[in-house]
């Protein structure tokens, strides 16, 4: 426990065999649960795991119990029916095994997914296994050592302590990052970060693919476990999600940790294509979801606006393009629908940006 708070650490893992040992073995003390979700491993990660079943790593002090079924009375039906969601929740997640025989004491729990589906997927069934048992603070640590446990408690106590609601590493501010990440890595995560800013409304966010985090069992509660996104995407699709909820934010330095034996699986010519049509999907998704269904706010009609204008300056954009190219005059109607539509749509996009810039400052502690 950490200031009297549960624990718990979420461990994706995909073919970690030979790294799984030594990030369960360098686990802190406060450490209440280890969460180890094999994502149907071809090689020996499961052995590895369940022969720490008999070792000291495995014994626990702290009980942790399921949460107990809501009671029924003439004023919780709000309640019972958060409760049956919950139920269902599970349902919606890919079929999985809990290997552990005693989960109430057992500090290392292992789950088997029946079938592969990505890290995003492995982690919402972590997730959900804590959601279920009331974990307080639930940190994500990746399987293949890139990722130093000892940095565990200041991503974990601004969520305890503070009661931040969303705690993520950030390796770029970190004085090695540009020596370090590869250049290739590093570009690529440049790149995501400025679109997730825009589409995720944490504009000062950055390091976006890093999912070394912690979580609040208050911010899981707002986020449906079955739509997270399944595989690379999902630290993205998180904060979009974080932010429609209204959830608080702080990011704090961590150390980039490369050639310690990690095995990547990512594609980054791969990743960047999907996480981009992530990323322009989640920013229409949340402009509706916060800004007009739950809270209207005039950003939604600016934003739209600057879309609206900037779709037909397009068509003024080829016109124009086309008469210098054959060296052609332009008629005066045309010339200046283009710089006003061109102009209009531009400042109606900077505005919008400005007030979503300023509504979400609140969410920065």
């Amino acid at each position: 426990m950490l200031s009297n708070k549960t624990i718990a650490v979420v461990v994706p893992a995909y073919n970690e065999g030979k790294q799984i040992a030594r990030v369960i073995e360098s686990m802190p003390a406060f450490v209440d649960r280890i969460i180890i979700v094999n994502d149907c491993s071809k090689d020996n990660t499961s052995e590895v795991v369940k022969g720490f079943f008999s070792s000291e790593f495995n014994k626990s002090t702290i009980i942790i119990s399921p949460i107990k079924p809501v009671e029924k009375t003439s004023f919780n039906y709000a309640d019972r029916i958060v409760e049956q969601e919950m139920k269902r929740e599970l349902d919606g997640l890919l079929p999985s095994e809990i290997i552990n025989a005693n989960q109430t004491t057992d500090r290392i729990i292992l789950i088997e997914q029946k079938k592969n589906g990505g890290v995003g997927a492995a982690v919402a069934r972590g997730y959900k296994w804590c959601k279920d048992h009331s974990i307080d603070c639930i940190a994500k640590v990746d399987g293949d050592g890139q990722m130093d446990p000892a940095e565990l408690e200041s991503i974990c106590k601004p969520v305890v302590e503070e009661r931040i609601d969303y705690v993520k590493g950030n390796r770029l501010i970190h004085r090695s990052a540009w020596l370090v990440i590869p250049k290739v890595r590093y570009l690529g995560n440049s790149i995501l970060s400025i679109m997730t800013k825009m589409a995720s409304g944490y504009w000062h966010v950055s390091d976006t693919q890093t999912a070394f985090t912690a979580i609040s069992l208050k911010a899981l509660n707002g986020i449906n476990l079955t739509d997270i996104y399944t595989t690379y995407g999902y630290p993205n699709d998180m904060l979009v999600k974080l932010n429609i909820s209204m959830s608080t934010l702080r990011e704090v330095e961590i150390k980039p940790i490369y050639n310690v034996g990690e095995n990547s699986k990512m594609k980054i010519a791969k990743v960047i294509p999907l996480v981009s049509w992530l990323l322009f999907k989640s920013f229409f998704k949340r402009l509706w979801i916060k800004y007009l269904f739950r809270d209207f706010h005039p950003l939604f009609l600016l934003y739209n606006f600057s879309f609206i204008l900037g779709s037909i300056w397009l068509h003024y954009l080829y016109k124009v393009s086309l008469a210098f190219i054959h060296g052609q005059n332009v008629s005066f109607e045309t010339l200046f629908a283009f710089s006003f539509l061109g102009i209009s749509a531009f400042q109606s996009l900077l505005f919008a940006m400005w007030m979503d810039i300023q509504d979400n400052e609140r969410l920065y502690k």
